[in-house]
């Protein structure tokens, strides 16, 4: 990672910064207007404006779909392609690995089996104790994880990286039996498996978006010690960052963003991978702006991303995770050969 942050060398000024995040935000804006206008049922631009201001000659199927369908499913978009990126960048940086992403510890593998014991035992509501489940299985394994990562008083980071790796594929071949025993749920089951934002609710959406917005501040306000610790442990003591304790604040908030967006959308891909790189490449490496950016440049791939899901073999749906990883796995292997 620091070998990567040495062919930067462009400054973040104010103005350079604010000029960035401007035109992020400005292709956020665009990109949402035309994902909640787009869909199996093509909706006009003074429609949807006219359904958010009160407009009178909306019809009332769109106002429904408009508010009821894609409102949620824009939001969710938008909160999981942010999380997915921020955790992305802070888990490149701690680990001072450029190909780490949010589930590098496994939490993917335990939500998903925590939801798909849900589906398959139908246990109560769906939209409300999928999540959950999916939500305690993440816990479940990031407390498995920082048990055994945890030794001599720090967590150590090989032992982190391995733990989450070993813990992950036990708990993916026990997704795998768990459908083989419980199949009568398949499909929903592998929707999850695959990603998936069909199902997205305000309910869930109102519990998951103030924790997840919560977490991603505080690692925003750790931006200028992530620029320190990835020139080295060392470094940064001398310096006077308390290395362990920001690294255990970081692991567990990151973890903690994943777990939420595993519970609401499933296993979504390449977003936190991905989308880090690209900002590094164009925006250079310093994390006060890199996080921002990741931020509103992941929201946005993550709509572009249900965009086309939704509309490429409509009305038939494509699950947003194949979509990603379709986009993601050349264009990362494009990276790998241009730098």
């Amino acid at each position: 990672m620091s070998n990567l942050s040495l062919r930067y060398r462009l400054p973040l000024t104010p103005q350079r910064a604010i000029l960035i995040l401007c035109s992020l935000v400005i292709l956020l804006a665009i990109v949402s207007l035309l994902g909640i206008s787009t869909g199996s049922v093509p909706i006009s631009f003074s429609h949807v404006i006219g359904a958010f201001t009160g407009g009178e000659n909306i019809p009332a199927t769109e106002r429904t779909i408009l508010l009821s369908i894609r409102l949620p499913r824009l939001v969710l978009a938008i909160l999981v392609g942010a999380g997915l990126s921020v955790a992305g960048v802070v888990f490149q940086a701690l680990l001072r690995n450029p190909l780490a992403e949010p589930y590098i510890l496994g939490l993917s593998s335990g939500g998903t089996v925590g939801a798909i014991l849900a589906i398959s035992l139908s246990l109560g509501a769906a939209s409300i104790t999928t999540p959950v489940a999916s939500f305690i299985g993440s816990a479940t394994v990031m407390l498995i994880v920082y048990t055994i990562a945890h030794r001599h008083g720090h967590l150590d980071t090989y032992t982190l990286l391995l733990a989450g790796v070993m813990i992950g594929a036990f708990f993916n071949a026990a997704v795998l039996l768990i459908i083989a025993i419980l199949n009568q749920e398949l499909r929903n089951a592998f929707l999850w498996l695959m990603g998936n934002l069909s199902n997205a609710n305000l309910e869930s959406i109102a519990v998951v978006a103030p924790l997840l917005v919560i977490a991603v501040l505080i690692l925003l306000f750790q931006a200028k010690k992530y620029n320190l610790i990835a020139t080295g442990d060392e470094t940064a003591l001398q310096l006077g960052i308390e290395v362990i304790k920001i690294k255990r604040l970081s692991y567990l908030t990151a973890s903690l963003i994943t777990g939420l967006v595993v519970s609401v959308s499933g296993v979504i891909g390449f977003v936190g991978l991905i989308i880090p790189h690209i900002c590094r490449m164009l925006f250079g490496p310093d994390h006060r702006l890199l996080l921002p950016a990741s931020i509103l440049l992941g929201a946005s791939f993550l709509v572009i991303a249900d965009i086309l899901s939704r509309t490429l073999l409509a009305p038939t749906e494509i699950p947003v995770g194949a979509v990603t990883a379709a986009i993601g796995a050349p264009l990362f292997v494009y990276l790998l050969k241009k730098t």
